[in-house]
């Protein structure tokens, strides 16, 4: 099982917000969205661009290439032209500090 890994302390990603993290080359999209943490893998199913730059509506990510929606919570494809979820990571809270796990190979 991957460790937990220290994104930055929770109170500093206000909602609205996201930074993007690289753990163990993959680059991880990490979102407040109403208080709520999601991250994703930080790449588009359906070209391999980045979605970090989409527009974030409740709890979906819009690929600012091509249009395809993605849900946050499940990653599951939302709308063409993608049809392949994206990864979508574990996220906690541990002593005020956000952090993910790549569970990729767990």
């Amino acid at each position: 099982m991957a460790d937990w890994l220290d994104v930055a302390p929770a109170d500093t990603l206000q909602p609205g917000s996201l930074r993007v993290v690289d753990i163990k080359d993959a680059m991880v999209a990490v979102f407040n969205v109403g208080g709520t943490f999601y991250a994703v893998e930080d790449i588009c199913t359906h070209d391999g661009g980045i979605l970090s730059g989409g527009r974030v509506s409740d709890d979906c990510i819009t690929c600012p290439r091509h249009g395809a929606r993605f849900s946050l919570v499940t990653g599951e494809a939302l709308s063409p032209p993608a049809y392949e979820p994206i990864h979508v990571f574990p996220v906690r809270i541990e002593q005020g500090m956000l952090q993910v796990r790549d569970d990729r190979w767990d």
